[in-house]
């Protein structure tokens, strides 16, 4: 069958021929149709992400949407390995496939799911996000910011506060459902200012994808100025802007924040796809917005070379191949 492989580490995937996969007891067999590039994939490419098995060749990607051999659509994730997301065929345990709803299509399926569910599983797995509360999305102009902002209006949210580094970018994130738009400057105290003001009219849930300083500033300004004794569910799900941050031990001393992580590591598998199959439920009455581009797989090479994260790139595949 034709994939995309990686043939060594730190080398891009090419199109070639890989062996075709058969399922073992409780796995089912999927034809694919499509398949999203995404910051995992890419790491794992390189070798650098931490579940890299370090084995050569192997077919790239993680998650997709395709069709059993009974004919129904499925959104699948974390095939078995080395014959992975980005081929003709791949195999996946049977407890780890979602049913598509007939209203949604394959390339947005492919396209939302990762991303989408990140915010939607943060929200409803470790916030436990209610009506009527305020939440805060740091790092809003991304992929996942942008849905983030979305889904918590969708699931109920009075108000939502987008930062971001990019001005111009969060103008656009106000016409998703934000309603207050913070940019992350380099004044430091301005910043403080802002988000102190916000904190003080009361903000229930952060979901957080830099980390980095501006989770240092949004966490201190909410240990100044959040009401006294009301928690600030604090979900940290990304680390676009650095690994590490310098938190003074008295924020979480002085205040109620609850600080907590979101991801496959914090929330069981059954339960983070039952978050996916909930998400892509409400992606079509939910109007959803996601910016996508398509490429056939086996342009995968140029696909790879000119992803710039703007949009989701959905490889697809011809239903009829192999």
């Amino acid at each position: 069958m034709k994939a995309a492989i990686v043939q060594q580490a730190e080398q891009a995937p090419v199109y070639g021929d890989f062996r075709e996969p058969h399922p073992s007891a409780g796995d089912v067999g999927i034809a694919v149709t499509a398949a999203a590039l995404s910051h995992v994939v890419r790491s794992r490419a390189s070798g650098a992400h931490y579940s890299s098995s370090g084995r050569f060749p192997f077919v790239i990607g993680i998650d997709g949407v395709g069709r059993l051999d009974d004919g129904a659509r499925v959104y699948f994730v974390l095939p078995r390995a080395p014959d992975v997301a980005m081929a003709e065929r791949t195999v996946v345990p049977a407890a780890q496939c979602v049913v598509l709803p007939d209203e949604l299509d394959d390339v947005t399926a492919a396209a939302i799911a990762n991303p989408g569910s990140s915010s939607w599983a943060a929200y409803t797995e470790r916030a436990r996000l209610k009506a009527g509360e305020t939440v805060l999305v740091n790092g809003a102009t991304g992929t996942a910011g942008r849905l983030a902002v979305q889904i918590a209006k969708h699931l109920g949210a009075r108000k939502v506060i987008a930062t971001a580094r990019n001005a111009d970018a969060l103008r656009t994130v106000a016409a998703l459902g934000a309603d207050v738009t913070i940019p992350l400057g380099e004044d430091h105290a301005a910043l403080e200012d802002r988000l102190k003001a916000e904190f003080a009219t009361g903000v229930d849930v952060v979901v957080d994808y830099l980390w980095g300083t501006s989770a240092e500033r949004i966490l201190i300004a909410g240990a100044k100025a959040g009401p006294d004794g009301i928690p600030i569910r604090f979900v940290q799900i990304g680390a676009v802007s650095g690994a590490d941050i310098a938190l003074p031990s008295a924020v979480l001393r002085s205040s109620a924040i609850e600080l907590m992580g979101s991801g496959l590591g914090s929330i069981p598998l059954p339960r983070y796809l039952g978050c996916i199959a909930a998400l892509l439920q409400a992606t079509v009455p939910g109007g959803f917005r996601i910016a996508t581009r398509t490429a056939p797989l086996s342009d995968i090479e140029q696909a790879w070379a000119s992803d710039d994260g703007q949009r989701r790139t959905v490889l697809t595949v011809d239903p009829s191949a192999g």
